[in-house]
């Protein structure tokens, strides 16, 4: 018997989720909070910074709603697809959507003999998915249909929007981090009015070093936050696929084959590897140097999927195999 669902793994995830993007929205109205009151010296200069910090988000929110989906596809090299040939992705892909409840989305393909797959938009209705050549001839139908069922999970769970909020809060602690450190490198963090020397300017003072403090840990902690959201909306995805294929086999043959496969993603970057069903960047690249992986290890996802047959986890022989290739 299974000791655990893939109903109660997608709750677990999504109440793992949610409480992390809470953090990262908490990080950035602390941080504002800091940045005025250290710069201006009161309360209302510090709730004025955080009205900035959290304006700031939303206009790169809007910017990345309404075109960031087109901008990954063209840097992605992503070309639309022709129904008539590839009669059985779209296939897989018309199944899937209509086992999820979504409108058809977009397909795309990248030329390219690595193995991967990626949903980018803002909701169902605007919704696009790519996969690379190399996954199209590399896998058999049960595998595409785990793939397939993974990214269109992501689109029914709106994780394409989540990650999309997620990586905006990140954008916004760096870019208030950047400035705050610059502003005090060329003017010192302001003058204060001798006057002003007491009760106030000491409070301005001890969060003028909470602020310095932050500007150097919030960007490094946001980005954490980052992938541990990332990480399990991934796995979110991995139990959504096996909820809609009723097939987790095809998913971790998928995985398997992916993890094992050389080939190197050429058009992948380190501000799109988030979006692939595995991590593009391998770790024998020189790219992947000082790059933190968006992506739970393989062998996990792997043995979390038998979890949910029941099966014994991966033997040690596999798990060597398998280590280290994410």
């Amino acid at each position: 018997m299974a000791s655990e669902t893939f109903y109660s793994q997608i709750a677990t995830n999504k109440r793992q989720s949610i409480l992390l993007a809470v953090i990262l929205g908490l990080i950035l109205g602390v941080f504002g909070f800091s940045i005025g009151i250290a710069l201006g010296g009161s309360a209302s200069t510090g709730v004025i910074a955080t009205l900035i910090a959290v304006g700031l988000a939303v206009l790169l929110s809007l910017g990345s709603y309404f075109g960031g989906d087109q901008l990954v596809l063209a840097t992605s090299k992503a070309r639309e697809v022709d129904p008539a040939a590839a009669p059985q992705l779209m296939n897989v892909v018309q199944e899937i959507a209509i086992a999820a409840n979504i409108p058809m989305p977009k397909v795309y393909v990248i030329d390219d003999s690595a193995p991967n797959a990626f949903a980018t938009g803002r909701d169902p209705q605007h919704a696009s998915v790519a996969v690379t050549s190399g996954l199209l001839e590399k896998m058999d139908r049960e595998e595409l249909q785990g793939v397939l069922g993974h990214e269109l999970s992501h689109v029914r769970n709106y994780d394409i929007r989540f990650t999309l909020l997620v990586g905006v809060l990140v954008g916004s602690v760096a870019l208030l981090s950047d400035f705050f450190l610059r502003y005090t490198f060329w003017f010192g963090g302001g003058r204060r009015d001798d006057r002003e020397e007491g009760g106030g300017g000491g409070i301005q003072a001890v969060f003028m070093i909470v602020a310095l403090i932050m500007a150097v840990l919030a960007p490094i902690a946001s980005s954490l936050v980052q992938l541990a959201v990332s990480r399990q909306r991934e796995y979110l995805a991995d139990a959504s696929s096996v909820e809609l294929t009723r097939n987790p086999h095809g998913l971790e043959r998928a995985l398997a084959t992916i993890a094992s496969d050389k080939e190197v993603l050429e058009v992948a970057s380190r501000a799109t590897q988030h979006l692939y069903f595995t991590n593009p960047i391998k770790k024998f690249e020189a790219r992947s140097a000082g790059l933190m992986s968006t992506h739970p290890p393989i062998v996990d996802r792997i043995n979390r999927l038998r979890e949910l047959t029941g099966e014994a986890p991966l033997d040690p022989a596999e798990t060597q195999a398998l280590s280290g290739l994410d």
